[in-house]
C-alpha cells in the first residue's frame, strides 16, 4: 500500500486530537508537498532517506520555515499510525537537525557570497577528492560537481538535463525540465514555480558536455549526467557514494553542501563581470536584491 492510500485510509486516526486550526495547514502540506514527493513510495518500504531527499526538496523550492515544519509534521503523524499499526518498526519521519540545513539555505538567500569555493582550483580539489572516496572511482561523481557550480545552477537541473535542452550552436542550456514524484509515479513536468530560461554555457562546462553531446546524437532524450547505475543523481546518493562529509572537512570546507555549488557558479560569474540582466535569468529570475548580493562589495575589483 502505497503512503498516498495508506494516508487516505488512516487518516481520520492518524489526525485525531488536531485543532481545526491546526488542520488547515497540516491538510495544506499533506495535498501540495507530501504527497507530490512521497506519496507513491509504499509504506512499508519508507526510509529516512527518502524523507530526507523529501526535505531537500522542499528547503531547494524556498518555502518557509512553518510551511516546511507543517509538511514534515503531518508526515510524522502518518507513519506513527503506521508504527502503531505494526507496518514500520521505527517513524523514519522523525528527523533532528533539518532546521540546520534550512537556515543554511536562509543564509545563501542572504550572503550568498559567503557559501561560494574560493577559486577553480579548489572546485576542481573537491571534484577529484571525491571521485577517489568514491567505492567505483567513477568520474560522474565529480563531473556533475563541477558542471553545477560553472553553470550556477541547482544540482537537480543538471540530473534532470538531456541532450536536446543543449544548442550546440550558441552553447546555451534551455532550463525547462524538472522531474517531480506524483502519487502514480516518477513523472518529469515543467514546475509551474520554475520559469524557463537560457543558460550560456562557459568553456569549462562546454568540455564537459562535448563527448557526451556526441554520444547521445541519436537519443536526444538521453541524460547527461548519471549515476554508475545509468539513473538519475540525487544529493543524498552524492553524499552516501562520495563520503561527501570527510571529503569537504578535510579540505577546509566543512560547512558546505551539495546545494552550496550553486552560489559558487553565481558569485565567480558576477566576480567576472556578468551584467545584472544576465545574472538574473542566469539566477532563475528572483529578486533584484536577491541577485544584488551576488556583485562584489567593490564594484571597481571586478574583472
Amino acid at each position: 500500500m502505497s503512503l498516498a492510500e495508506y494516508g487516505g485510509y488512516r487518516w481520520a486516526a492518524a489526525m485525531h486530537g488536531l485543532e481545526p486550526l491546526t488542520m488547515c495547514p497540516y491538510e495544506a502540506g499533506w495535498r501540495l508537498r507530501v504527497l507530490p514527493t512521497l506519496g507513491h513510495v509504499p509504506v512499508r518500504k519508507m526510509t529516512r532517506r527518502d524523507v530526507n531527499r523529501a526535505l531537500h526538496c522542499w528547503i531547494a523550492d524556498e518555502y518557509g520555515l512553518s510551511t516546511v515544519k507543517n509538511s514534515l509534521a503531518v508526515l510524522v503523524r502518518v507513519l506513527e499510525q503506521a508504527v502503531d499499526d505494526g507496518i514500520l518498526d521505527a517513524n523514519p519521519a522523525r528527523i533532528a537537525g533539518w532546521q540546520r540545513e534550512y537556515q543554511r539555505a536562509q543564509r545563501e538567500r542572504t550572503t550568498p557570497r559567503s557559501l561560494a569555493l574560493p577559486d577553480p582550483a579548489a572546485l576542481d580539489l573537491l571534484a577529484a577528492r571525491l571521485v577517489q572516496q568514491s567505492s567505483d572511482g567513477y568520474q560522474g561523481w565529480g563531473d556533475i560537481v563541477r558542471f553545477t557550480a560553472w553553470t550556477g545552477t541547482r544540482f537537480s537541473e543538471v540530473s534532470a538535463l538531456r541532450a536536446e535542452d543543449i544548442d550546440p550552436a550558441t552553447w546555451t542550456w534551455n532550463v525547462t525540465r524538472h522531474t517531480v514524484f506524483v502519487p502514480d509515479g516518477l513523472t518529469e513536468c515543467a514546475c509551474p514555480n520554475r520559469s524557463r530560461r537560457t543558460v550560456p554555457l562557459r568553456p569549462a562546462a562546454r568540455m564537459l558536455l562535448a563527448r557526451r553531446l556526441q554520444a547521445a546524437r541519436q537519443a536526444p532524450q538521453t541524460r547527461l549526467f548519471t549515476e554508475p547505475s545509468g539513473g538519475r543523481f540525487s544529493t543524498p546518493l552524492l553524499r552516501e557514494a562520495t563520503n561527501w562529509d570527510d571529503v569537504v572537512v578535510e579540505l577546509g570546507h566543512e560547512f558546505l553542501l551539495r546545494n552550496d555549488l550553486r552560489p559558487t557558479g553565481l558569485t565567480w560569474m558576477a566576480d567576472a563581470g556578468m551584467s545584472m540582466s544576465e545574472l538574473h535569468d542566469v539566477a532563475g529570475r528572483p529578486s533584484p536584491d536577491e541577485v544584488r548580493r551576488y556583485l562584489p562589495p567593490n564594484a571597481g575589483s571586478v574583472r
